[in-house]
């Protein structure tokens, strides 16, 4: 292992693409983008990626480093791969690989535990063809970090003493509450991919003609779009494709709510198994001091407490869905408590920096070689 002076580690996160305007815009690569962001003003940090062209930039503290161009591993797009990664995750105390199923992290697991430093994977959902497909990846990382108690469920690592939970994070000072207009219409919001598995067609089915419902997010499926189209006509809703962070802000800071209704089987029949590892955009809402509605589906229970800072309801479920936005909308003191409630669980479980404290003690811990023993921190 590299050693150093300092018992501060240097830590390099890699990631297949990189949030943002040259990048992609996804809740696993913003996840990426701030926990590093945040860890660099503790530690001297690296966020490794991948992309069309080379490039080098500083976001405050943070170094970020765009290997380039990129082969992609069988074609496949969110799987790529350069072999001038392999100096820069050696040169790391700690490596943090983010989606263990591509082939980039297999690499820097595997180089990285040649070479002495700690490696560890979060799952953020996706990935591509990696050595998986032949053995077993799970034990060429010291560790896994898992964003909640249902991703570990799934991945099969409860009882796992090397699996542990980091949770996820929001920006507490770009999400935050500003006032609103008493007698203004509150928009019921959703902000996310314009996917099946999203059900955003169970949220348009709920909504009464007197409701505004604001979609934001890019369509990336034509037909769904399409339906969603259809299922809206005669109704108050808006399809923003093109919003910067400012904007969505903007938009929970004066909403109803924020929604994310989820489901395990699409209006099509199609099944997913993982349709949320964490529930980033209730995080982001609560922030914004709105009350939080999703449905009772992977993760996103363990986001919103049912009764206080919002509501879980039944997925499938436009009936239900119905029934709170209702409530909400008539019961707004009551609801702008809720939202306060939200608030103030997001800054005392989801800030980058409990996320980057728990992600620190683990490193530390692993390294001192008592964390395969311990207890995941919370």
């Amino acid at each position: 292992m590299n050693r150093r002076a300092s018992d501060e580690p240097r830590v390099v996160h890699t990631v297949p693409a990189l949030f943002g305007p040259a990048g992609v815009v996804g809740g696993a690569e913003r996840y990426v983008l701030e926990l590093a962001r945040h860890m660099a003003n503790r530690v001297p940090t690296t966020l490794l990626t991948f992309g069309e062209k080379a490039g080098e930039e500083r976001v405050g503290a943070l170094r970020i480093r765009v290997l380039g161009p990129a082969l992609h591993v069988r074609g496949q797009r969110y799987n790529p791969f350069s072999l001038r990664m392999v100096p820069e995750v050696l040169r790391a105390d700690v490596i943090h690989c983010h989606q263990q199923h591509v082939f980039a992290s297999s690499v820097a697991g595997i180089v990285g535990r040649l070479g002495g430093q700690r490696v560890f994977v979060s799952d953020l959902g996706g990935g591509g063809w990696d050595l998986s497909a032949y053995v077993s990846t799970d034990r060429i990382y010291h560790g896994h970090l898992h964003i909640s108690e249902y991703s570990r469920r799934v991945s099969g690592h409860s009882e796992r003493p090397w699996a542990h939970i980091i949770y996820g994070g929001v920006d507490l000072v770009k999400f935050h509450p500003a006032p609103r207009q008493a007698s203004a219409l509150r928009a019921v919001v959703y902000v996310g991919r314009l996917l099946p598995h999203k059900g955003v067609n169970d949220l348009i089915d709920a909504a009464t003609p007197e409701m505004r419902v604001e979609l934001i997010g890019r369509p990336y499926d034509g037909a769904f779009l399409h339906d969603l189209r259809r299922m809206a006509t005669g109704k108050n809703v808006a399809f923003r494709f093109d919003c910067t962070d400012q904007d969505i802000v903007a938009s929970y800071q004066q909403a109803l709510c924020v929604v994310l209704p989820s489901v395990y089987r699409s209006i099509y029949g199609s099944e997913s198994q993982i349709p949320e590892l964490l529930g980033q955009t209730l995080l982001e809402g609560m922030a914004c001091g709105i009350p939080a509605i999703c449905t009772n589906v992977a993760s996103m229970p363990e986001v919103v407490e049912d009764g206080v800072t919002g509501f879980v309801v039944p997925p499938n479920d436009p009936p239900s869905l119905r029934a709170k936005l209702t409530w909400l909308a008539d019961h707004r003191e009551l609801a702008d408590k809720m939202g306060m409630a939200g608030r103030e669980r997001a800054l005392a479980r989801f800030s980058w920096d409990k996320v980057v404290n728990n992600c620190l003690a683990v490193y530390c811990v692993t390294r001192d070689e008592r964390g395969l023993e311990g207890d995941s921190p919370r």
